[in-house]
């Protein structure tokens, strides 16, 4: 969004990401739904507001559930699911006469789809289930995610066609035409409704716990997949391919997340969570203090394990969280519930 990308290439460097305006579709929940809209792209109906009075006004058009957004990068915790006209009117106050986006609430599973797009060509990559409720059994304030797994059984190969044939190519062939090419990582968050995948938002990033999930599935040369996005040959190589096996992650965060996280916490024993078969651990948010590695930021590690099925994989990954000693910090043992359910 501060154009970095554009200034890079400008000096002649090949880039994966998008210049400043393609990044709008992560940076105004507006420009995406707009586009959306002008596009036939299936997503939640909508209406974006600059005021808190006209804000409070519009919400006389939705039922409850309402969702309410900050048109804006919010870090993944811009958003609140409303269950009541009072929990929505907070929200819309809270955002002290910002832009908003109000939508209706989509009902069904969500699911995340990564794509790569080099302005013309589109190609699907990876898909993941990710758990953004800070609360055991998905409740309490939205995070940046505490937990995800890949692949994502719920987005079948049907729905994955779909979802790039209704959602992602019209989005890159919008952005072509309007002379703002997207090159990079397009994250899709969907809610697969009745109707069929509908968008709930776009990053332009990888993400995490995403990120730390669906790395560790893709196979062969990774640097070459970027390079080609980067110089517009995407279509000129192999589409990517990933292995068969799933992968978690489970965040372990510091007390007092997604609010004011506690910080400066000891930690010890990654070395142990790591002697666990196909786990590693991803530093998100630690720093080396006086004594050691120390906590420094809300979500601190993110524990992956890969293995030949999700409940070996789910299996590893809290073996290996429940061996790192963090008295400051706490996890979700509840992620990948939804695929315990399906598989009991």
């Amino acid at each position: 969004m501060a154009g970095v990308s554009d200034a890079l290439r400008d000096a002649g460097f090949a880039v994966f990401g998008p210049s400043a305006a393609a990044a709008q579709l992560e940076g105004s929940k507006g420009f995406t739904k707009d586009l959306c809209r002008e596009n036939g792209i299936p997503t939640a109906g909508y209406i974006r507001v600059e005021r808190m009075d006209d804000g409070l006004a519009a919400l006389e058009g939705f039922g409850l559930p309402v969702v309410v957004k900050a048109d804006g990068l919010a870090a993944g915790k811009g958003v609140t699911v409303a269950m009541t006209r009072e929990e929505a009117e907070d929200a819309i106050r809270a955002a002290d006469d910002g832009p908003l986006v109000i939508e209706e609430f989509l009902d069904g599973e969500e699911a995340s789809l990564f794509a790569l797009v080099d302005g013309e060509t589109a190609v699907p990559l990876a898909s993941a289930q990710d758990h953004k409720r800070v609360g055991e059994g998905d409740t309490g304030p939205n995070t940046g995610g505490m937990g995800a797994y890949a692949p994502a059984p719920v987005l079948t190969a049907a729905l994955q066609t779909r979802a790039m044939d209704e959602i992602v190519r019209p989005t890159a062939q919008a952005l072509a035409m309007a002379g703002t090419p997207f090159s990079g990582v397009l994250y899709a968050g969907l809610m697969l409704t009745s109707e069929g995948p509908k968008l709930i938002e776009y990053n332009v990033r990888f993400g995490d716990p995403e990120c730390e999930a669906i790395m560790p599935l893709i196979e062969g040369d990774f640097a070459e997949l970027l390079k080609a996005v980067a110089t517009g040959k995407l279509s000129e190589i192999d589409c990517p391919t990933l292995s068969p096996k799933h992968s978690m992650t489970v965040i372990v965060a510091a007390r007092g997340y997604p609010g004011t996280p506690a910080s400066g916490g000891a930690i010890r024993a990654i070395e142990a969570a790591e002697q666990v078969e196909g786990v590693t651990v991803f530093h998100a948010g630690t720093a080396i203090g006086d004594d050691g590695l120390v906590a420094k930021g809300g979500r601190v590690l993110a524990v992956t394990a890969v293995a030949d099925s999700f409940a070996n994989a789910r299996a590893r990954a809290y073996r290996a969280v429940d061996q790192i000693d963090f008295s400051d910090g706490f996890y979700r043992r509840d992620i990948g519930w939804r695929e315990l359910e399906r598989a009991s």
